[in-house]
């Protein structure tokens, strides 16, 4: 089953891996309730602090791009600027807007050309700490090197640059009034710093700054705020052997794969869900067979990673493919076993039945309020402070960006 299906994979993870190892060159170039306590943590890497509670480890940092205020900045600006694309038509932050948690709220992204991109656009808070930075690419591991891909892939298009067009758009961006000052503060000394490399850089620093340690419960945690018996029967069961939940998304972000400055070796889980089974024997789409695409190991069919929970009640809809609607529907398909997708719809299959399914994805026994407690905790993981903060806001016009 698994064989027939594999050579296009293996083709796209080869075709993927000469992107990265084709543009890296680039940026050789350029680089030359329980009241936790508040810790303001510095790396040491100029002017840029670490405002961290004593429970959130200090993230691990590339010792060739370390952290500046004005690298952030600068990041920042690039980061929405549509100026950046190939036609000059998306930025990164038109699939990754600050009031959706950095998502877009459709169910797989779109990028500046019109190709749809067979993933949903995933959260980017606290994405300094993911130790592998796609759905289903453990070779991804660090944001420089994962920013290749959405900026000069072509299975899908996303930001559309080339080899040859990028001089026109590195051009327009020596255009902007306000850059100039920025390259120059963000990359000192140096003597040509409008390269891709250093635009990477100074992007990969914005996306570390995007730190989500504010949700009610946090300060609950704090012993700053409460939660209600819903929310705490929620949490309960969260952390239960009952729900499961807390296997897959544990710990300060709410995921089984953590990385940090003190991490000597990573763990990178994962997993099948059991949301497909098309053809009966284990099959997913063909265009999300997970991390069989990267191994050629038939029981990786269907594996990826356990995004973060943080922020997740705005960032409908879920799982790698957005096929999943809402929070509820995701808690409908766990307790279940995995998902069963009846005939005549597009891809039927009886996921529960998956061969490949994680031993972590049983059946679970939740009536109704049990569900219904689990959401209401998982909405107390909403940071708001972090979705209007104005130091990772649109620089330019935020409502072009709306989807």
């Amino acid at each position: 089953m698994a064989s027939a299906r594999l050579p296009a994979s293996r083709r796209h993870a080869r075709a993927l891996a000469t992107l990265v190892a084709g543009v890296a060159s680039l940026l050789l170039v350029a680089c030359g309730g329980g009241g936790t306590q508040v810790d303001d943590r510095s790396l040491s890497q100029g002017d840029w602090t670490w405002n961290l509670p004593l429970s959130m480890p200090l993230p691990r940092v590339p010792a060739s791009n370390p952290m500046s205020r004005a690298k952030v900045e600068l990041g920042r600006f690039l980061f929405h600027d549509r100026r950046l694309s190939g036609n000059g038509l998306q930025s990164c932050g038109d699939c990754h807007l600050q009031r959706l948690a950095f998502t877009d709220g459709r169910r797989t992204a779109i990028g500046s050309t019109g190709d749809r991109h067979p993933r949903n656009a995933q959260g980017l808070a606290n994405v300094a700490w993911n130790a592998t930075l796609t759905w289903a690419n453990p070779a991804l591991t660090d944001l420089e090197q994962q920013m290749l891909v959405p900026l000069f892939g072509t299975h899908p298009v996303e930001m559309g640059l080339t080899n040859a067009n990028l001089p026109t758009v590195l051009q327009r961006l020596r255009d902007e009034p306000r850059y100039p000052a920025m390259f120059a503060a963000a990359f000192p000394g140096e003597a040509d710093p409008w390269t891709i490399g250093h635009v990477i850089r100074a992007m990969a620093s914005f996306q570390r700054s995007l730190v989500s340690i504010d949700s009610r419960y946090d300060r609950w945690q704090r012993g700053e705020a409460t939660l209600t018996a819903v929310e705490l029967r929620g949490l309960n069961l969260f952390n239960s052997e009952r729900a499961e939940c807390f296997h897959c998304h544990v710990g300060f972000n709410f995921n089984d794969q953590v990385v940090h400055a003190g991490t000597t070796q990573a763990r990178t889980p994962f997993h099948n869900t059991g949301l497909y089974n098309v053809d009966g024997l284990g099959a997913y789409p063909a265009d999300s067979l997970g991390l069989i695409t990267m191994s050629a190991v038939a029981s990786d069919m269907g594996k990826f990673r356990a995004p973060s929970l943080r922020n997740v009640a705005v960032t409908a809809p879920y799982a790698h493919d957005g096929s999943v609607a809402t929070l509820e529907d995701v808690l409908d398909n766990y307790a279940a076993g995995g998902r069963f997708i009846s005939a005549g719809q597009p891809h039927a299959g009886d996921g529960r039945l998956n061969p490949y399914k994680s031993d972590l994805i049983p059946v679970i026994q939740l009536d109704a309020q049990d569900k219904a407690d689990i959401v209401a905790f998982l909405r107390t993981l909403t940071d708001d402070a972090f979705l209007s903060n104005p130091d990772h806001a649109n620089p330019f016009d935020p409502a072009a960006s709306a989807p």
